[in-house]
């Protein structure tokens, strides 16, 4: 866990191994697998993109990705899909693998969305992020999610985390494990039972495109950390993810340089959307590609996943990792381990550690 406030690291905690024989002790620099915690990152480059092509949340993706009109998707703005009320939540194509970008494009080209804009949010645990690259990639002349992140923030602000893992670096990488069995009846109930049918949209969701035939064994392997899965593939130590939030944070500036404009921003913490969400079966809040605790009609929180600040935002990763920017404190958090934990949304392991950071109130 790790915890910045503006540009300075409060607290870096950080134990246990890098592997399930504990021979390797985990270190501060240690990496792992951020999952969903990706998804996060690839908004930001979104974002800076289109803030930098002049581009705003009413501007329709057809306009500068021509094929996305297909499937009655000609009047569908950035900020439709940024806020998962795209309908772009599964792929029905059952033979599509997540391996496979073009195909995935050319998938998402081609779909009719699944559900109305107007019908509240459908989270997207892939589909999404492969269409954000894309519309990166065209906004950008051709550049590589990748190559973007470490050029315009990675290398500038020396943060640990990577979107294709060099290979020099995969000896500081955890491995991830699956969640225990027994641990299954911590899920929540809705979405345990949704998942469990084949034919759910939420199945759909999660399995659709396919995941590696190996599972996680050939997740757990340096080609796989130099992939670059827009979804799911993001590596990281806690404090580069920490320090990237903290940035966002900040205004969006740090070491003095500054890579949001104060209307972009906004779009990060502003609530585009809130209520039940068809694909994680439990009340959520959506800004512009990031997640916000969801609230009441007096408009204080609901839940406090994000610390009580009703400003911040960030994204969960699968297993029960967290990042996220606080405007209000100008601090960023992230949490990251190895060892998965069941559930749609972090657990006490996790938001422990946030209510005992906004019950000290560090200055």
């Amino acid at each position: 866990m790790c915890f910045f406030k503006g540009e300075k690291k409060l607290i870096s905690l950080y134990g246990g191994y890098l592997d399930a024989s504990c021979l390797r002790p985990w270190k501060e620099n240690t990496l792992v697998g951020i999952g969903s915690g990706t998804k996060g990152v690839v908004v930001a480059c979104a974002l800076h993109a289109m803030q930098e092509a002049g581009l705003d949340l009413d501007s329709r993706i057809a306009d500068f990705w021509p094929e996305f009109a297909q499937g009655g998707k000609r009047d569908m703005t950035l900020g439709h899909l940024l806020s998962h009320r795209s309908g772009l939540c599964a792929a029905n194509d059952k033979k599509l693998q997540i391996i496979d970008k073009e195909g995935i494009v050319h998938y998402i080209e081609k779909q009719r969305p699944l559900l109305p804009s107007n019908s509240g949010s459908a989270y997207s645990p892939h589909l999404f992020a492969y269409a954000l690259e894309e519309i990166l990639r065209r906004l950008t002349g051709g550049e590589t999610l990748g190559d973007y992140w470490r050029r315009v923030f990675g290398e500038p602000l020396g943060i640990d985390l990577w979107i294709g893992l060099p290979e020099s670096e995969s000896v500081r990488v955890a491995a991830t494990r699956a969640p225990q069995r027994g641990m299954l009846e911590d899920c929540d109930v809705l979405f345990a039972r949704a998942f469990a049918d084949p034919d759910s949209l939420v199945h759909r969701a999660f399995t659709r495109p396919a995941n590696l035939p190996g599972g996680l064994a050939e997740w757990n392997t340096p080609l796989i950390w130099a992939a670059t899965f827009p979804s799911v593939g993001g590596i990281a130590s806690a404090e580069g993810l920490a320090k990237f939030y903290a940035m966002l944070a900040n205004r969006g500036t740090q070491n003095g340089i500054t890579f949001f404009k104060r209307q972009t921003l906004d779009w990060m913490s502003t609530r585009l959307t809130q209520g039940f969400d068809h694909i994680l079966q439990c009340n959520m809040a959506f800004s512009a590609g990031f997640m916000m605790d969801p609230l009441d009609n007096n408009g204080q929180k609901t839940r406090f996943l994000f610390g009580t600040s009703v400003s911040a935002f960030g994204h969960i990763g699968l297993g029960g990792s967290l990042g996220f920017a606080d405007p209000e404190r100008r601090t960023g958090f992230a949490y990251l381990m190895s060892n998965w934990e069941a559930g749609v949304l972090p657990r006490e392991r996790c938001t422990g550690l946030v209510d005992a950071i906004y019950n000290a109130d560090l200055k």
